[in-house]
């Protein structure tokens, strides 16, 4: 610390200011010639000696009287041992300060109450995608209700009996609901226990893909980016693994084509969700822009290899189908007569690696600082360009690994340029809903999995069109970009709301403190 006063020869002090140096060794000498010395008893008013490097200048403040104190001189002067404080009666002379800066006490946050939970839980993102979700069935249930004959039968007598009406529309509901959940989780009026599951293990099937496709767009937006290039990710993983499943299935053991069509995939759909990021770092070129381009390329790209023999097509036909992939497909998890496959597995997998991407390692922290304020991590050495780069490589190796479920999963007996089943595009839905961290995208995920399971079988169960689930899920997106609609509806607490109540609870905390212990003023240059 620097000398902020003038270096006073010793002997010519004015009064109040204190050599601390010669006060120091008057105390130690005082200590060392007495065994046991009483301490002198401050001053009901004491003064504290503020920072210096070798002369402190008094002001008033407040000194606990537990602190021990050694005599120092004549006059009344002490040092306070535990700080090193050099204290004088109040009565002596106290040098003008310079200047003067008003430091607020240290104030311990208000506890938080329950309340505080509960408001963080419903004013955060999951309550917004809860809510979403609810409103979107609602609407839901209203096409269903304006779709079934009978209900609209009853509707043209309403006035003359209502109570027709409402059961019409209850048994519309529950029919159709109830098809959903026997197509999605249990079939009740299945014989066997196997076929009372099915929908469950359909369920999960289906979830796999949308899991780690999920996982890629959370990822970039994390980041601050925005990969609607799922499509096309998800085409080049398939074209990968898909070209390698047939051309080495008899030349390499099963496991080691397996996992080299994993790989191969995952680098094809990192190659081109990179190209999209280094766009973005080297030119400018916006993600969403780029990516959507690649998407209609990598498209034409698989139809051509589909129209050609020697590439994709399948020997002996001119139809755009591969040949079979079972080969190198993965295995089944419980069992051939279900279709749940070890990819679930490795979705789980993809899961917990990508929480401790995002939460443990130092290149998720870069992921996340670029996405929050790219200015202020290039800022803190963050290698903005090469993060961007990075997170879109990353973002698309998942997509390449859900365009590997569906060739080595979901389809295995030979696929068409409709391999992506517009998992690309649900996929942003499901990181919206997830509120992009991984447990939510998982949750989604299995979530659109049940729709995709159950959609079918309330159209056949219950005569309602498949495509009211695709509005459901739709509707879900637009809830979800409309939060402040949302919080309206639920009367939910806005979280900037909150953050501001906490901190005016702080500042109240604060006041009164300081009008009970006081302000203290800190002498500064």
């Amino acid at each position: 610390m620097s000398n902020e006063y003038p270096d006073y020869t010793e002997g010519l002090l004015p009064d109040g200011v204190v050599d601390l140096d010669k006060a120091n060794e008057d105390a130690y000498a005082a200590e060392t010639q007495q065994s046991s010395v009483p301490p002198s008893p401050l001053v009901s008013e004491p003064v504290v000696i503020s920072d210096s490097d070798r002369y402190l200048v008094a002001e008033p403040i407040e000194v606990s009287t537990e602190q021990i104190a050694y005599p120092v001189g004549d006059v009344g002067e002490t040092v306070i041992a535990e700080n090193e404080y050099a204290v004088v009666s109040a009565s002596a002379a106290v040098a003008p300060a310079p200047a003067a800066v008003a430091v607020a006490p240290r104030v311990a946050l208000p506890q938080a109450t329950w309340r505080d939970a509960f408001s963080e839980i419903t004013s955060g993102g999951p309550a917004i995608g809860i809510g979403a979700l609810v409103l979107s069935l609602l609407a839901g249930t209203l096409m269903i209700a304006f779709t079934n004959e009978a209900v609209r039968t009853a509707i043209a007598y309403f006035i003359a009996r209502p109570r027709d009406t409402f059961i019409a529309l209850g048994n519309a509901l529950v029919n159709a609901y109830g098809n959903l959940v026997r197509g999605a989780i249990f079939n009740w009026q299945a014989t066997s226990f196997t076929n009372q599951i099915m929908p469950l293990m359909n369920t999960l099937a289906n979830a796999a893909p949308l899991i780690v496709a999920g996982l890629a767009v959370a990822l970039a937006f994390k980041a601050g980016l925005f990969n609607i290039g799922g499509r096309g990710q998800m085409i080049m993983g398939a074209i990968a693994s898909g070209w390698l499943a047939i051309a080495f299935r008899d030349a390499l053991p099963f496991w080691a084509l397996l996992l080299l069509c994993i790989v191969a995939g995952a680098l094809a759909g990192a190659f081109w969700g990179a190209i999209a990021g280094w766009l973005k770092a080297a030119v400018g070129a916006h993600e969403v822009i780029s990516t959507i381009m690649l998407n209609f390329v990598a498209f034409y790209l698989l139809q051509y290899m589909l129209a050609t023999q020697g590439l994709l097509q399948a020997p002996g036909t001119t139809n755009p189908i591969t040949a079979p992939t079972a080969g190198a497909a993965f295995p089944h998890l419980f069992g051939s007569q279900f279709p749940v496959r070890w990819s679930l597995i490795v979705a789980l997998a993809a899961v917990a690696f990508v929480w401790w991407l995002l939460n443990r390692s130092s290149l998720g922290f870069g992921f996340r600082a670029v996405g929050e304020n790219p200015r202020a991590a290039r800022v803190a050495g963050i290698n903005v360009s090469g993060a961007t780069v990075g997170v879109m490589a990353l973002s698309g190796a998942l997509c390449g690994l859900a365009g590997v479920f569906q060739v080595l999963g979901t389809i295995t007996t030979g696929f068409t340029d409709g391999i992506d089943a517009g998992i690309g595009f649900d996929a942003i839905t499901v990181a919206l809903l997830g509120g992009s961290s991984p447990l939510g995208v998982l949750l989604a995920g299995l979530l659109f999995g049940a729709f995709k399971a159950g959609g079918s079988n309330m159209q056949a169960g219950a005569g309602i069109p498949v495509e009211i689930v695709t509005i459901i899920q739709s509707l879900i997106v637009l809830f979800i970009a409309a939060p402040p609609l949302v919080r309206k509806i639920f009367r939910l607490r806005d979280p900037r709301k909150l953050s501001d109540a906490r901190r005016l609870r702080l500042e109240e905390a604060q006041q009164a403190y300081a009008a009970q212990m006081g302000i203290t003023e800190r002498v500064v240059a």
